[in-house]
Order: C-alpha cells, then sequence, then structure tokens
C-alpha cells in the first residue's frame, strides 16, 4: 500500500486559476506545492512551483516560505 500525504491546508485565488496546498508526509514532514489550472481545459491542476521535495518540521515553516516564495500568497491570506 502507497503512503500517501495529508493535506492540512489548500488557498486559492480568488479567480480559482492557482492555489498552495500544504501537506504533512507519512514521516511527519511538512511540504507545500503551487498549483495552476485552466478552467478553459477542464484538464484540473498543474504543479507549477516545484516546491514540493522542500521539508519542513512544521506546517507554520512550510507556509512561511510559500508566503516567500509564492508572489501572490500574501495578498489572499
Amino acid at each position: 500500500m502507497a503512503h500517501e500525504n495529508k493535506f492540512r491546508r489548500s488557498i486559492e485565488t480568488p479567480d480559482g486559476g492557482r492555489c498552495v496546498d500544504i501537506f504533512m508526509r507519512p514521516d511527519t514532514t511538512y511540504g507545500f506545492e503551487e498549483y495552476r489550472r485552466d478552467s478553459e481545459d477542464g484538464q484540473g491542476w498543474f504543479p507549477i512551483g516545484f516546491f514540493q521535495e522542500r521539508k519542513f518540521t512544521s506546517e507554520e515553516d512550510a507556509q512561511l516560505l510559500a508566503r516567500q516564495l509564492v508572489p501572490w500568497l500574501d495578498d489572499v491570506l
């Protein structure tokens, strides 16, 4: 059985075109990823930040760096 990340928080832009997901891995480290979706193609979310391999000891630390690296995130929070 594959281990899956548990999503802790998803923060979306008001227009629904981008989001940042903050998640906890099975090893209890945290991470985040930025995604984009094009509503006209119906294909769903695509990772665009390529941040998911970074590891943090807390959800707060993951969110702090996400706010520094994802330009629109502070405006939404």
